[in-house]
């Protein structure tokens, strides 16, 4: 009977010791932070994303903390939400990131949505992939007859520091003067716009980033709100 029993106990053996590893593996590529950066890039909070695979929030919470290992089922599940191969979660990647945006190289984009634009912008992160955060470099003109200062939210929250020149950042109902060297950080669920102060060009570096919590829960005018591209 022990004889017997030997090739069965081995064969268990290995399959936990092929668990263990693929755990591991798992553990290793940091699955949780891809998909968490996945999420976070596509404006989704958690229950959505839940709906979506069919998993709870609670467990997504886990998995994207590294507290849980998913398994290949679930996370094809994921995969498939983000339109992404499986092999996606075990690619190599490369855990320190330099881009260099070479200020020759970049493209001055205007406002949208008006007719004579208030400020320029050019993205300082576009080469970075799967970006958590925004960074612009944007250049408010003065105001002038037909200009408008046009009100914008989106998830997530904003720093801008001005370069140059004054600005006047209206955020909901307050209204702040800031100078060259003054910092801002807001949420940007609140309807928020720009207007430079006096006759010469006002410059800043503006940063978005996304934050895991549905602002739309909390603020549900942004569900039928929308915003200017991505910027700001």
């Amino acid at each position: 009977m022990g004889i017997a029993m030997d090739p069965i106990m081995d064969e268990m053996q290995r399959a936990q010791a092929d668990a263990e590893t693929a755990e591991r593996f798992i553990e290793e590529k940091r699955i949780g932070e891809r998909i968490r950066r996945l999420r976070l890039k596509k404006s989704m909070g958690l229950v959505e994303f839940g709906r979506h695979t069919g998993l709870s929030a609670s467990f997504l919470s886990q998995l994207e903390t590294g507290r849980v290992v998913p398994t290949l089922r679930n996370l094809a599940r994921i995969a498939m939400v983000f339109s992404k191969d499986l092999s996606y979660f075990f690619e190599s990647e490369n855990t320190s990131i330099l881009r260099v945006h070479r200020k020759s190289e970049r493209v001055r984009m205007p406002q949208t949505g008006v007719e004579k634009p208030t400020y320029y912008f050019e993205s300082l992160g576009y080469m970075v992939p799967d970006r958590i955060m925004d960074p612009y470099f944007t250049e408010f003109l003065p105001c002038t007859e037909g200009t408008e200062s046009r009100a914008h939210m989106h998830p997530g929250f904003e720093f801008l520091y001005v370069l140059s020149g004054e600005l006047t950042l209206q955020h909901g109902e307050q209204k702040t003067q800031l100078a060259s060297g003054d910092a801002a950080y807001f949420e940007s669920g609140t309807p928020h716009s720009y207007v430079c102060v006096g006759e010469t060009p006002c410059s800043a570096v503006i940063v978005t980033a996304q934050q895991p919590m549905v602002l739309a829960q909390a603020r549900p005018a942004l569900q039928t709100h929308t915003p200017e591209r991505k910027l700001f």
